[in-house]
């Protein structure tokens, strides 16, 4: 993948995302606020937060798709919250971790001012991932649609059955599931809830979307990596109970025999920012601990 060097220099429109209920992440949204405006820029809070002092409160996502540049202060869920707010708007995420594991958020609160400073600078680049497009098709025909960065889940919740659910692929039918549920991930999301699962790590630049069945009733159900460049169809069968959709973690709506969810790549990619050289892998050692060799003794 060729990569993008970031420029500020047109629009210096920042809009800034807080951990929400943390006294931490409003103190530092103040200071990161007054820095960017000490170089110049407008800064904004984003819609569905307090107003951060010294900003100018965007009234709805709509106003976002006018900044040059969104920075998160929180963790993965406050990053997905931006990525939600902006509804497909193709405005870069610059993320800095206040949370526990910050895979998202790759980088340290510590050096939110160096590394702001170099995205002003324009020695950051941005990184595309793909997104997930998805459709639900109710029995009545009534149809509604929601985008994920991460993953969509179907899941019982508190029913007590397990879901059965066809799995159609390119109008082909793969197989009918029976499970606790069904993790449907990105490449950026094989590294949250899919892999507490057993499912795959997918490097970001792979174009697939693996399915991962959570606890499911036969050893023979395993995940699997389809192309991203045809349609997965999930129908819950007939005769099977009540599940919950789940998108990038929000329980959205709940879904009935025979209605039927269409998941697709997203037309829009999204673009988060990094450092110059940023190397994936590194990412999975130092949060996830990838290649550390455990040692018991007796």
């Amino acid at each position: 993948m060729k990569e993008k060097k970031l420029t500020l220099k047109s629009n210096k429109k920042v809009a800034i995302v807080y951990r929400l209920h943390s006294p931490a992440a409003v103190k530092m949204s103040k200071k990161l606020a007054a820095r960017l405006k000490s170089k110049r820029f407008k800064v904004f809070t984003a819609p569905e937060q307090k107003q951060i002092a010294g900003t100018e409160l965007l009234v709805s996502s709509n106003d976002l798709k006018e900044m040059s540049l969104v920075i998160v202060l929180g963790g993965d869920g406050t990053y997905l919250r931006a990525v939600r707010l902006l509804k497909g708007h193709s405005v870069p995420i610059l993320g800095f971790n206040m949370g526990f594991l910050g895979f998202l958020t790759a980088h340290s609160i510590d050096s939110v001012f160096e590394i702001v400073d170099d995205t002003i600078k324009g020695k950051m680049i941005l990184r595309t991932r793909s997104r997930l497009h998805l459709t639900v098709k109710f029995k009545s025909g009534k149809r509604v649609s929601y985008n994920a960065l991460n993953d969509v889940v179907i899941e019982r919740g508190s029913f007590s059955q397990l879901i059965s659910t066809a799995l159609y692929f390119d109008k082909s039918l793969v197989n009918h599931i029976k499970a606790d549920g069904i993790i449907i991930s990105s490449p950026t999301g094989s590294t949250a809830y899919n892999l507490a699962a057993g499912g795959p790590i997918l490097h970001p630049e792979v174009h697939a979307i693996v399915v991962t069945p959570v606890a499911p009733h036969s050893l023979t159900t395993r995940p699997l990596i389809f192309p991203d460049n045809k349609r997965l169809v999930l129908s819950l069968d007939k005769n099977a109970s009540q599940a919950y959709l789940i998108v990038d973690g929000q329980k959205v709506l709940e879904l009935s025999s025979e209605d039927e969810v269409t998941i697709t790549r997203d037309k829009v990619d999204h673009y988060m920012i990094r450092r110059e050289g940023h190397n994936f892998f590194d990412l999975l050692k130092e949060k996830l601990k990838f290649g550390d060799r455990y040692v018991t003794g007796t």
